[in-house]
């Protein structure tokens, strides 16, 4: 994995986003920087057509392989989730996730 330092000076927080966001939390939580760490838990159908209508409106490739490609991710996404969680990362339905990360920056921390 390639690692890239970067600056958060002046930002109360920071928000690390996507598939592999969950490999710093334990990092985090170690030096002391850990608000919160969640991973987006979203209807699997949902995330699958969201991607297909994406991937297909973008021609990223044939459809049958987006197809395919996409029918691989619905199924491995519970796995994908399990990892996360077992990485530190609190699975939660958006709704949730963005109250959280609102009342962290009104000043009311929930910590996970």
């Amino acid at each position: 994995m390639a690692t890239r330092p970067f600056e958060v000076a002046g930002s109360p927080f920071f928000i690390a986003e996507g598939i592999f966001a969950a490999e710093i939390v334990e990092e985090c939580r170690r030096r002391g920087l850990l608000a919160g760490a969640y991973a987006l838990r979203r209807p699997r159908g949902t995330t699958f057509l969201r991607r297909l209508t994406r991937d297909l409106a973008e021609q990223r490739k044939a459809p049958g392989v987006l197809l395919r490609r996409g029918l691989a991710l619905l199924r491995a996404e519970p796995a994908v989730l399990r990892r996360q969680a077992g990485l530190g990362a609190h699975p939660a339905p958006a709704g949730e996730v963005l109250r959280r990360v609102a009342d962290l920056l009104a000043g009311h921390p929930h910590r996970h």
